[in-house]
C-alpha cells in the first residue's frame, strides 16, 4: 500500500515540477513585462501557483489512475511500458500548448484558451496566416528543449517499473478509493466547499504576475469547460432588476434629437471595416505622426468622433458590434452561433427594407468565423470574397491585398442603382504584417511592419477616396471609417485591462456631409455600436430595435464606454476608468487614482451590470 501512494506521490511531483519550469520559460519569454517586479513578486507566482500547478498534476493523474483499478480489479495485464507512452504524450501536449501560448499572450494579453481552438477549427487557413508573425523558429527550439527536459526528468522522478502491489483482495478497494479520494481531493486542491478557480492564485494588483501565477494547462481546462458546457450568466454580480434599471439609466436621454449633419436622408453608405487600426497610428487620436498620413486629410473633410472604443479585442466581435450594434459577451463569440446571429438586427436588414441594394467585400475567405452565414442571415445580397478574385491578385496571405479589393468595390458601385450599401472588410493590416509594394518603414522588426501595412491601407483608401470623387455617385455617399478592434502594435501594449489598446477610429467622410461640419471632432464618449443609430437618426429612420446603440450626435445622450476581453471587461467615464478581471474577481486597472472612491466605484458598478445585462440578453437569443 506504502509503495502504490509512494508511486503515485512520484508521479504528482513530476508534473509539478514540470510546471515550475514552464512558468519559468513563461517569465523569462516575457521578462520585459515583469519589469519593475522584484525578486520576491516574481517568487510569489511560483508560491501561489503552486495550488494550481497541483491541482493540473491531479487531473493528469486521473487516466492512469482508471488505468491502474482496471488492471488490478480484472484479469487484464496492461503492461507498464503504457505509462511511458502516456507521460511523452502528455509532454507533448504541454510542450505544445506552451509555445502557442507564447503567441496568444503577446497577441491578446490573455493566456491561450478555448476560442483558440475554435478559431482553428473554425477558420484553419486563417488561422495559419495568423501566426506569420510568430517567431516560430524560437517557439520550436524552446518546445523541443522542453520535451526533451521533460523526458529526461521524467525518468529520475516517475516510478515507470510500477508493478500492482500485493494486497489482500478485500483490502484492495481500500487502497484504490483512498488513492482516488486523495487524487480528488488534490483536484479541488482542498476539502473546502468551493474548490480552486483562477481567482485562488491571483495575489497581486499586477495583472501580468497573476497571468504568470496561473498555470496554463489548468486555465486552458477551465475554460474549454466553461465554453462547451450548458450555458448560464457567468456574470451575475447583482440583482437582475438592479442591472437592468442601470443599463437603462445609461441609455435614457432627456430628448430624442440629433445634428444633422447630412446634406440628404437618402445617402449611398460605404462602411469600411479597418483590420486592427487603432488609434495609436492616426496622429489625431493621440497616435503615432507618419504612419496613416492620409486619414488626417480625410478628417479634414468629414466628422470624427475621437473617443470611440471597439467593443472587444477580435473581428469576430467587431463585426457584429458594427452591423447589429450588439456589444461583445467576454467568453462568447455571438457569430458563430446560427440560432442566436439570426435573430440579431443589422443595419442591413434596415436598409434593405428601405430599398438599399446591400454588398460586402473582403479579399479574405468569408467563411471566417462563420461570417458568411451572418451576412446572409442579415440581407446582404452579394457577397465578394477570395473565390471571385483572380489567381494572380491573391498577393496575401489572406488572399486580395486591400488595393486591390476596395479598386473593385469601385467598379462594382459603378454597375449599382442608388441607393446603395456596402461593406468593405480590409485585411492588409493584420499577422503576418507584409504588403504588395517597398516596406514605408524599414527592419523587420514587428512594429514597423505594423506601421508598413498600417501606411499601406491608408495609402491604398487614398487611392479608393480619389477614384471614388470621379464617380456620378460620390456626391451623395456617405462613408464610415471603423476599426473591427485596436492592436498591441506598434506601441507593444497588449494589456486586454488598458483602454487604450481598444481606442478606434470612427469618422463620417464624404461629400453627402454638409461643408459646415466637414473638419469637426465629436468628443461624446462611445463605442462601435453606437455607429448605427448615429448613422440611422441621419437618415431619419426609428432605431428602436438597437438598444444597445446610442445617437453619438445627440448632445443629450451620456458619454460612457464598454469594452471587454475573454473574462474581463472595462468601462469609461468621462472622469474614470475602471477595468475588472472576473477570473481573478478584482480590479485591475483604474486610470485616475486621484478621482474619488465614490466615482470609481460607480465607475465599475455600471461595468458590471451592463456586462452582466449584455450576457443575460445573449441567453435569450
Amino acid at each position: 500500500m506504502l509503495k502504490s501512494i509512494f508511486s503515485f506521490c512520484r508521479f504528482l511531483l513530476f508534473w509539478i515540477v514540470f510546471a515550475i519550469i514552464t512558468r519559468a520559460v513563461f517569465e523569462v519569454y516575457f521578462h520585459e513585462k515583469f519589469t519593475g517586479s522584484t525578486p520576491y513578486q516574481i517568487l510569489q507566482t511560483f508560491w501561489y501557483g503552486l495550488r494550481m500547478d497541483t491541482s493540473a498534476a491531479g487531473y493528469i493523474a486521473l487516466i492512469p489512475l482508471l488505468v491502474f483499478g482496471v488492471n488490478w480489479f480484472t484479469k487484464y495485464n496492461i503492461k507498464p511500458i503504457w505509462l511511458r507512452g502516456y507521460v511523452y504524450f502528455m509532454l507533448f501536449l504541454i510542450c505544445f500548448i506552451t509555445i502557442l501560448n507564447f503567441n496568444i499572450f503577446r497577441e491578446w494579453g490573455t493566456k491561450v484558451n478555448f476560442r483558440v481552438f475554435a478559431n482553428v477549427y473554425t477558420s484553419p487557413s486563417e488561422a495559419m496566416a495568423s501566426t506569420g508573425s510568430s517567431p516560430i523558429g524560437i517557439s520550436f527550439a524552446i518546445g523541443a528543449v522542453l520535451l526533451i527536459v521533460g523526458i529526461v526528468l521524467s525518468h529520475f522522478i516517475i516510478d515507470y517499473n510500477f508493478r500492482k502491489p500485493k494486497v489482500q483482495t478485500i483490502a484492495k478497494p481500500f487502497i484504490f478509493l483512498l488513492l482516488f479520494g486523495i487524487n480528488f481531493v488534490i483536484v479541488r486542491s482542498g476539502v473546502q466547499l468551493v474548490p480552486i478557480s483562477q481567482s485562488s492564485v491571483y495575489f497581486s494588483d499586477k495583472p501580468i504576475l497573476n497571468q504568470g501565477a496561473l498555470n496554463t494547462e489548468w486555465n486552458l481546462l477551465q475554460n474549454t469547460f466553461e465554453s462547451v458546457k450548458t450555458q448560464s450568466n457567468p456574470y451575475l454580480f447583482m440583482p437582475a432588476a438592479r442591472a437592468t434599471a442601470l443599463v437603462d439609466s445609461m441609455y435614457a436621454v432627456e430628448k430624442d434629437t440629433t445634428i444633422s449633419i447630412l446634406n440628404t436622408t437618402r445617402p449611398n453608405v460605404v462602411v469600411i471595416q479597418l483590420e486592427s487600426f487603432t488609434a495609436d497610428v492616426i496622429e489625431s487620436l493621440g497616435g503615432e505622426k507618419g504612419d496613416a498620413p492620409n486619414f488626417e486629410d480625410f478628417i479634414k473633410n468629414g466628422v470624427l468622433f475621437d473617443s470611440i472604443y471597439a467593443a472587444s479585442d477580435r473581428t469576430d466581435k467587431g463585426i457584429v458590434a458594427i452591423l447589429s450594434a450588439f456589444p461583445s459577451q467576454a467568453s462568447r463569440t455571438m457569430v458563430i452561433d446560427n440560432s442566436k446571429q439570426e435573430r440579431l438586427p443589422a443595419v442591413s436588414n434596415v436598409l434593405a427594407e428601405k430599398r438599399y441594394h446591400t454588398s460586402y467585400f473582403y479579399g479574405g475567405e468569408s467563411d471566417f468565423m462563420n461570417f458568411k452565414a451572418y451576412l446572409l442571415s442579415h440581407h446582404i445580397s452579394d457577397i465578394i470574397d477570395k473565390g471571385n478574385f483572380t489567381a494572380s491578385e491573391m498577393n496575401s496571405k489572406w488572399g486580395a491585398h486591400d488595393d486591390i479589393v476596395l479598386k473593385r468595390n469601385i467598379k462594382y458601385l459603378n454597375q449599382q442603382q442608388e441607393p446603395f450599401f456596402s461593406y468593405i472588410q480590409t485585411l492588409s493590416n493584420h499577422e503576418p504584417f507584409e504588403v504588395p509594394v517597398k516596406a514605408h518603414f524599414p527592419g523587420e522588426d514587428l512594429p514597423n511592419k505594423f506601421r508598413s501595412t498600417a501606411y499601406y491601407t491608408d495609402a491604398s483608401l487614398k487611392e479608393y477616396f480619389d477614384e471614388a470623387k470621379k464617380q456620378p455617385w460620390y456626391k451623395n455617399t456617405l462613408f464610415i471609417l471603423v476599426a473591427d478592434h485596436g492592436h498591441r502594435l506598434p506601441l507593444n501594449n497588449a494589456e486586454p485591462y488598458n483602454p487604450r489598446k481598444y481606442h478606434i477610429p470612427l469618422l463620417f467622410f464624404g461629400d453627402a456631409i454638409k461643408p459646415e461640419y466637414r473638419g469637426k471632432k465629436i468628443n461624446k464618449l462611445g463605442n462601435q455600436t453606437d455607429m448605427i443609430t448615429t448613422l440611422l437618426a441621419q437618415l431619419e429612420i426609428p432605431t428602436k430595435e438597437f438598444k444597445w446603440s446610442k445617437n453619438l450626435l445627440n448632445p443629450y445622450t451620456k458619454d460612457f464606454a464598454f469594452f471587454d476581453w475573454d473574462n474581463g471587461m472595462g468601462f469609461i467615464l468621462p472622469n474614470q476608468a475602471v477595468s475588472y478581471d472576473n477570473a481573478g474577481e478584482r480590479v485591475s486597472f483604474i486610470k485616475n487614482h486621484k478621482a474619488p472612491k465614490a466615482n470609481t466605484d460607480e465607475t465599475l458598478l455600471l461595468g458590471k451590470a451592463f456586462l452582466q445585462e449584455v450576457f443575460t440578453e445573449y441567453m435569450k437569443f
